[in-house]
């Protein structure tokens, strides 16, 4: 199994057309002639894509968005602003893992999927040093969250842009959870060195292909460098500790 972060424009592709053939399969969207599922959170710098990759083939992929006082915007807000509104105005760090899909195919034959692609979004819990982590989810997964993440539902079932089925938001403060599911799921456990990586974009790992592993206790970890990726991409740096 691989963890990919999803930068050529190739990548995005696959990634956008495995999204709609699994949102598709679920009932959740409405036929396309383009057959792709994508919007302008992919591009937002604030946001990492990532496929999960089986013997080289994409099998997963999820979207995690990161909301900093400097970066705001994630694909939640603009739907639960009752919750997310006053957290953001108090300078809260929030994962929102979103648009996780896998294939409708594979996914039968391997039942560790979910537990390995949503790992991502915790990975980015612990990076960014988030004060809460959320799930914005059709009620019949509510039961996953709550089970390995002890989510809460905070937000009742609406409509979701791109979506045909209603969509709840769930949520966890995640210092007052982080050990205990540490001690529950050990497989969500990571290094920095992992972490660090996997949310590096190109231009940042080509700086240098060493990363120190003794770093001191504050670490500057790069949210959006100035000229990174697409256009319209800002300077935002969030000090965050190992």
């Amino acid at each position: 199994m691989d963890y990919r972060l999803i930068e050529t424009d190739a990548d995005r592709e696959e990634v956008f057309r495995l999204r709609y053939r699994a949102y598709l399969n679920e009932g959740t969207i409405e036929p396309r002639v383009d057959q792709r599922l994508a919007d302008r959170y992919d591009d937002a710098a604030n946001a990492w894509i990532f496929g999960v990759y089986f013997d080289g083939v994409l099998t997963s992929s999820i979207r995690v968005s990161v909301s900093t006082p400097e970066m705001p915007h994630i694909p939640s807000t603009a739907v639960f602003p009752e919750f997310l509104e006053p957290k953001i105005a108090e300078g809260k760090i929030i994962v929102d893992p979103n648009r996780f899909v896998a294939d409708p195919v594979r996914a039968v034959r391997l039942p560790e999927l979910a537990y390995l692609t949503v790992r991502l979004g915790y990975l980015a819990c612990e990076l960014f040093h988030a004060d809460y982590g959320l799930a914005a989810v059709r009620s019949e997964h509510q039961a996953f969250y709550r089970r390995v993440f002890m989510h809460d539902v905070v937000c009742p079932p609406r409509s979701y842009p791109t979506l045909t089925k209603p969509i709840s938001l769930t949520a966890v403060h995640y210092p007052s959870v982080r050990e205990k599911i540490f001690q529950r799921y050990p497989v969500f456990r990571s290094t920095l060195f992992e972490r660090r990586m996997l949310f590096a974009r190109q231009f940042e790992r080509a700086k240098s292909s060493v990363i120190t592993l003794h770093d001191p206790v504050m670490t500057r970890v790069t949210i959006a460098p100035e000229g990174a990726g697409r256009a319209d991409r800002a300077a935002a740096v969030k000090s965050v500790a190992p």
